[in-house]
């Protein structure tokens, strides 16, 4: 916010002005997030010698569709491969992974290859590898 807190305080130029929204720096946090969650997930994939064609599933957080394309795209991860519901439920937040492996859990089989990624509040990020233990259901 431009204005509102001890440095600007509210006066009606201000409130006139419309100083009293949140904004983001879109550019700079689609850029912060794709390189950050891409490159958590693709240091986890070298780490266990992975490639793109070796990952049954991308899990990605789904705040941006942008964000998971470009991140898939980096990852060398085809679209297909990747679990998407964004469409369905908007920005779960912490409850996005969670919420991919419930609605893909029919697909999945024991011994897929999954990568969860993820970009959070507070600009934080994080990856993990995971083999799944049984055939869905």
């Amino acid at each position: 916010m431009k204005a509102g807190g001890s440095v600007k305080p509210a006066t009606a130029e201000t409130v006139a002005a419309r100083e009293h929204f949140v904004y983001q720096e879109g550019k700079m946090v689609f850029k912060y997030a794709v390189s950050n969650m891409a490159g958590a997930a693709s240091e986890i994939m070298e780490r266990n010698n992975l490639k793109g064609e070796d990952v049954a599933w991308l899990v990605p957080h789904q705040a941006n569709m942008r964000i998971i394309s470009a991140t898939a795209a980096y990852l060398n991860v085809p679209e297909d491969k990747v679990m998407i519901n964004i469409h369905r439920y908007g920005n779960t937040t912490a409850g996005t992974i969670p919420l991919c492996l419930w609605d893909w859990e029919k697909q999945l089989k024991k011994g897929d290859n999954l990568v969860l990624a993820a970009f959070g509040g507070g600009f934080t990020w994080g990856a993990s590898y995971i083999k799944w233990a049984y055939d869905g259901k």
